[in-house]
């Protein structure tokens, strides 16, 4: 057992399944932390000063760039937004078609977090690649079902990564009716296979790591949230998207380059296991009936069980979009008008990630005058330093350093978290007195 009166530096130089930059230092005296940062120091991309002075037909492009993994978010987000601004309408088939492209986004994401991020953790591997060589099937099993998400994706943006085929009112062009159905096909035959993956994850044998925090999630009462609702909490709370901001304050931290979020002053969760809590109710049915044989207990206080949630809604999502595309038609036009004016706009949908909310203010030309996003990931950002911190204390400070390391890197990988999309490294200090 390690002397808990010395002090140590411990350096993680690669930390290959996050994604950006950012160190983790904790303190420690006691047996208990005195201080923990988790550190992002990479420097702002000032996106939203970017939009600045770009007209309303150039947002969905431009926020696309913003992640490579959920563009469609950013990209239905700003178009709420903006569609709220000019009182565009955009019909029932561009909504239901936007939920489908949705679905292709969360398939791909959750797939690839669960198989090349997570699961080595749970299994003792270095990497999805040794992993692969003792459970060749279940990675194979994950990398089809990333490639159908994405194959969904490309059927309505063009292409997966940043894709181009969304626009303010709807999309640029409608796929083609066979190509729809040939891909429908597969997705279809792919619900087992998604079920097969929720089955093997509920026997993992997740930590038992219950803790107390709020949950945030869009709620409308009638369909699992992707691309509307209201904010929900499970505080009680239940507003319009646009009063997000009345709720949810950000606020800079010395440590940081990310701001750190709270509702009503305190640190809380958005993601997978978030919108499970708050609207297991309204899954499709086939899903609810998996979630009542495999778990986890809803409400859950586990942050851990978010594996088990993104599997879940990989499931959710192929269901989905089997269903939405059943009837599919071309439409005569796959797009609503749009007549640009002034005004202040509002978008919120969830990204693979949790909440991402959106506002813009444009002038007579629909060119944008400012605007403001908040993703997912920072507003995780004190949930994950209050969830290390009851983590590591749990475990016990007099632990090896190589094992408290550890336990930091999976508390971290588990939030799934969109630091950016540059090179990857945690550094870990860890000073006892």
């Amino acid at each position: 057992m390690s002397d808990p009166t010395r002090r140590i530096d411990i350096d993680v130089p690669v930390l290959a399944r996050v994604e950006g930059e950012g160190a983790l230092e904790v303190h420690a005296a006691g047996g208990r932390i005195t201080d923990l940062k988790l550190r992002i120091f990479e420097p702002p991309r000032l996106f939203e000063r970017f939009l600045q002075g770009r007209g309303y037909h150039e947002v969905a492009d431009a926020v696309a760039r913003i992640c490579g993994i959920c563009p469609v978010a950013y990209q239905m987000s700003a178009v709420q937004a903006l569609e709220s601004i000019f009182g565009v309408e955009p019909g029932a088939w561009v909504r239901a078609m936007r939920r489908v492209f949705y679905c292709g986004e969360w398939i791909q994401s959750h797939a690839l977090h669960i198989h090349l991020l997570a699961l080595p953790d749970f299994f003792g591997y270095d990497s999805a690649l040794a992993m692969a060589a003792d459970h060749p099937e279940e990675v194979r099993r994950g990398m089809r079902l990333q490639a159908l998400g994405n194959e969904l994706m490309a059927l309505f943006g063009a292409r997966a990564v940043h894709p181009v085929g969304a626009r303010v009112g709807g999309f640029h062009h409608a796929p083609k009716a066979a190509d729809v159905a040939d891909l429908r096909g597969r997705l279809e035959a792919a619900v087992p296979e998604a079920e097969a993956l929720a089955r093997w994850a509920a026997g993992f044998g997740l930590p038992d790591n219950g803790q107390g925090f709020p949950c945030l999630a869009l709620r409308n009462g009638a369909d699992y949230p992707m691309n509307r609702g209201r904010i929900a909490a499970s505080t009680g709370l239940d507003a319009p998207v646009a009063a997000f901001a009345d709720h949810v304050t950000e606020e800079q931290v010395p440590h940081s380059t990310a701001f750190h979020a709270r509702l009503h002053g305190e640190p809380y969760l958005v993601g997978p296991l978030a919108r499970l809590n708050l609207n297991a109710d309204v899954l499709p049915a086939p899903t609810r009936a998996l979630l009542a044989d495999t778990g986890p207990a809803l409400p859950s206080t586990n942050p851990f069980h978010s594996l088990l949630a993104r599997a879940l809604e990989i499931h959710a999502a192929l269901v989905d979009a089997v269903r939405l595309l059943g009837d599919y038609r071309v439409p005569e036009r796959p797009y609503a008008e749009v007549a640009p004016r002034a005004g202040t706009g509002y978008g919120a949908t969830e990204a693979p990630r949790g909440v991402l909310w959106h506002r813009y203010e444009t002038d007579d030309a629909g060119r944008v005058t400012a605007a403001r996003i908040v993703p997912p990931t920072a507003q995780n950002q004190a949930r994950m330093e209050d969830d290390l911190r009851t983590t590591l204390e749990a475990r016990g400070l007099d632990a090896p350093d190589d094992e408290l390391r550890f336990l930091g890197e999976r508390v971290i990988r588990n939030y799934d978290p969109c630091i950016s999309c540059a090179t990857h490294f945690l550094d870990l200090t860890v000073h006892r007195q």
